[in-house]
């Protein structure tokens, strides 16, 4: 059985390339920062997992991010990009191996720079799921 984390990931990130439009607008999605990438392009942050367990289930609450990096010289296309990842997980994921998921719900979102620095964009998710019940 894999971890809730890694499942939930990697039906985020099949969500994620199943949406023509934002796999064209970027370079790549990386689990973490690439130590070399191309702008734009989004990368996994660590989430966060906490109980939310019933009484014959196991459960998680899972906290998603993704970060979006991009060195324009103006934040469009971040937002636009930020749009497309949002349009691609507007209807849910798919439930990963050995997973239920419950609820999936946009957090929130803001995009920041400072004057060395390349754009960044973050998006948060936030998932409940519930590990499948084997008889």
């Amino acid at each position: 059985m894999t971890g809730a984390i890694e499942a939930v990931q990697r039906s985020l990130v099949a969500a994620l390339q199943a949406h023509p439009p934002l796999v064209t607008a970027i370079d790549a999605i990386y689990d973490g920062p690439p130590p070399r990438a191309h702008f734009p392009y989004i990368a996994l942050a660590t989430g966060s997992a906490a109980d939310w367990s019933l009484k014959d289930r196991s459960g998680r609450r899972l906290s998603l991010a993704l970060t979006v990096h991009d060195n324009g010289n103006s934040a469009a296309r971040m937002h636009h990009v930020m749009g497309l990842i949002e349009q691609a997980l507007d209807s849910g994921l798919n439930d990963p191996e050995d997973w239920q998921i419950v609820t999936f719900i946009f957090r929130r979102s803001r995009i920041v720079r400072d004057a060395i620095s390349p754009w960044t964009g973050l998006i948060e998710y936030r998932a409940d799921v519930l590990q499948d019940f084997v008889i």
